[in-house]
């Protein structure tokens, strides 16, 4: 396919990834951005490579595999040239691995099957006593019921991350087109050709939208809507610590907050530092279209939980707090692969918060399935026609058990 000229709409992790691979493979690849590269939900993340809130099931594969091609990536790109390796220690890759602790005994419990459930899907999954937990994280609360160390988990900088694969995307011939948004579409015989921007109009072959929470609207602006919503999350980052967490930690309950359909505020605690020795301190999900305000009582509600796991932290200054909005779609899977309504029209969305850990795998799999690859995992479970995606009104039970099918039957 040497030749056929790409237009990914999105440059932030997802599109960068996604144009990275398919520049390497010897597409024409231009990447369109209303805004600036990884301006968006991407900056507003908290970088996590994580394997350890994905149960048994089509996402955990894309994780395992998304794990897997990480250090593999950033080694070919630092490999490539010094502006490569430059933009690779800017990404900050961490293996630090994770601890999720329980603090209650049904808290214990969940946590002690979906472990247990894990392990049978190959991921490392060791339980902790008080002992080796006090000496993991000797901060974290005396108060628990049960912990388990994910040594698979890891972090990046997420923006950081995101200028490695596009500074590998360029070197392989991309271009980048930044402050052009995309109007609407245009086609002929049922087929997308070109978009009508800002700045005029851009035609290719294939058209990839990888919008983020915007790709619902810009789908149905290209005439193919999506059910693809923003679901906001809000982080609190302290001024800078002596060592005080030394992996990332997360209370048994992120999982379901992970999980949950529920429009209204969810709040789990999940702390880890950084590089420079802040420490970063979440989550929070909910679900109020694009509205960009902090909410103290949100915030407070994140310092709460993050309490209850490191006491230690009570009277640390937070020196900012800062919000971002994650594509939610209500099955809690990724959108990616070919719009069958929409001849040119591809999708790499709807990743939620799990979309600065699954971007090189989901790139990966768009690129099998562009050039008509096989694939490392079975990409069926992302198809854009299953119901969550196109049948918005839909219920949340039914798209809970909609999932549940896709993952028995994977």
């Amino acid at each position: 396919m040497n030749g056929t000229r790409v237009v990914v709409l999105g440059a932030g992790i997802i599109g960068a990834a996604c144009a990275r691979e398919l520049a390497l493979a010897g597409l024409e690849v231009t990447l369109l951005d209303r805004g600036g590269a990884a301006a968006a939900t991407t900056s507003h993340g908290e970088g996590n490579v994580l394997v350890s809130d994905k149960g048994p099931g089509p996402e955990l594969r894309l994780a395992q595999l998304s794990r897997r091609l990480w250090p593999e990536t950033l080694a070919a790109i630092a490999e490539r040239s010094p502006a490569g390796r430059r933009a690779v220690e800017a990404a900050e890759w961490d293996p630090k691995g994770g601890i999720v602790v329980a603090t209650t005994e049904a808290g214990a419990h969940g946590l002690t099957e979906f472990a247990a459930a894990q392990r049978g899907a190959e991921v490392r999954a060791d339980a902790l006593t008080t002992d080796t937990l006090r000496a993991a994280e000797p901060f974290v609360t005396h108060a628990h019921t049960a912990a388990v160390h994910y040594p698979q988990d890891a972090q990046v900088q997420p923006a950081g991350a995101a200028a490695a694969l596009l500074t590998d995307a360029l070197a392989a011939g991309a271009t980048l087109r930044t402050g052009e948004e995309v109007l609407a579409g245009a086609g002929r015989g049922g087929r997308l050709t070109g978009v009508r921007t800002s700045d005029g109009l851009v035609e290719a072959d294939l058209f990839v939208n990888a919008a983020g929470p915007w790709s619902g609207a810009l789908a149905a602006r290209l005439g193919a809507p999506v059910a693809v919503e923003p679901r906001r999350g809000d982080v609190l980052v302290t001024t800078p610590l002596p060592p005080t967490v030394f992996h990332k930690v997360y209370d048994a309950d992120y999982v379901g907050a992970v999980g949950s359909s529920e429009e209204e505020l969810q709040t789990s605690a999940v702390v880890e530092s950084t590089q420079a020795g802040s420490v970063l301190i979440g989550s929070s999900r909910r679900r109020v279209g694009f509205d960009d305000r902090l909410r103290p009582e949100v915030l407070s509600a994140v310092a709460a939980k993050a309490l209850r796991l490191f006491p230690s932290l009570a009277g640390v200054p937070v020196m900012r707090a800062y919000g971002g909005f994650r594509p939610y779609v209500p099955d809690h899977l990724p959108v990616i692969g070919a719009d069958p309504r929409l001849a040119g029209l591809w999708h790499a969305s709807g990743h939620e918060g799990a979309g600065i850990g699954l971007s090189v795998g989901t790139g990966r799999l768009l690129r099998n399935l562009v050039l008509g690859e096989p694939t490392e995992i079975d990409a069926h479970a992302f198809r854009v026609d299953r119901p969550a995606v196109l049948e918005p009104a839909t219920a949340p039970r039914q798209h809970k058990q909609d999932r549940q099918q896709e993952q028995e039957g994977a």
